[in-house]
């Protein structure tokens, strides 16, 4: 049963625009503790249906769009007064090895990973009420290595000194800034993956507490992080079950996996 934490809070979940996706689990969880809650992202639709769920606002918003994130600092300001709460849950998982990453990717993910976050931030800050909690959902992946991940891991990095600089520019309107850093976790975006037999094994044998993550063991943390009670600022949370004890499996341990789960043949 929920406490309440936060009840009386406003707060703003980015990335919310998937069905089931991780943003939908943070928002979830914040609307439980209490929270009136306003979703935004890209596709209209599953943010009207998440908002009617949770009692909750939905704004149609891509973070890579000046115009869109300073639109939603002045809704949130007409509509609810201000925010107190302001999470960035957006991110696409680019694969590849670093030789064949081609320019348009990088340019796409830098401004959706670094560009846009920059500017979503600097646009809510303004509107973001004294003591209020600023959350970027990042990745271990900034920590500990991937061998075919250098675009994302790069960009995800970045920002997590961006945070620390956005906990220097809020601290003294008692304003808190921290990233999260799951590890392999198991959300749409995964799927494909976790589908795959041996994939997830792969993963799981490099975490001590035995299993890959889950979106509510990261909104567990985010309402951690909103709560009055929180006195952490400028920190990488690392919420990934102790995974950076140990490092992510390489592209050819992931693959050794598959096979002999799969028995496919190695190829030669």
């Amino acid at each position: 049963m929920s406490e309440g934490f936060l009840r009386s809070k406003v707060a703003l979940v980015m990335g919310a625009g998937g069905a089931g996706n991780m943003g939908q689990v943070i928002a979830r969880a914040l609307a439980d503790e209490g929270c009136r809650v306003v979703v935004a992202g890209r596709t209209a639709a599953p943010l009207a249906a998440l908002a009617d769920e949770i009692d909750g606002l939905a704004m149609t918003a891509d973070i890579t769009s000046a115009d869109d994130s300073r639109a939603l600092a002045q809704r949130l300001v007409a509509e609810c007064g201000g925010v107190d709460i302001v999470v960035n849950a957006t991110g696409w998982g680019l694969r590849g090895p670093l030789e064949q990453v081609t320019e348009a990717q990088l340019r796409a993910i830098v401004d959706l990973q670094f560009t846009g976050p920059f500017l979503f931030f600097q646009a809510l800050l303004p509107a973001v009420r004294n003591g209020g909690s600023l959350i970027q959902i990042s990745s271990a992946t900034a920590t500990i290595m991937l061998d075919d991940h250098a675009a994302y891991m790069g960009t995800k990095a970045g920002f997590d000194h961006v945070m620390r600089c956005l906990a220097l520019v809020g601290g003294p309107r008692g304003i808190r800034a921290n990233s999260i850093s799951p590890g392999f976790t198991e959300t749409p975006m995964t799927a494909g993956a976790v589908a795959t037999p041996g994939v997830k094994e792969a993963y799981a044998a490099r975490y001590p507490l035995g299993r890959v993550g889950t979106s509510a063991d990261i909104a567990a943390a985010v309402v951690w992080l909103a709560r009055d009670d929180c006195f952490m600022s400028g920190q990488n949370l690392q919420v990934n079950g102790g995974l950076t004890l140990r490092g992510n499996p390489t592209r050819a341990e992931v693959d050794a996996s598959v096979f002999a789960a799969t028995g496919a043949p190695r190829p030669a």
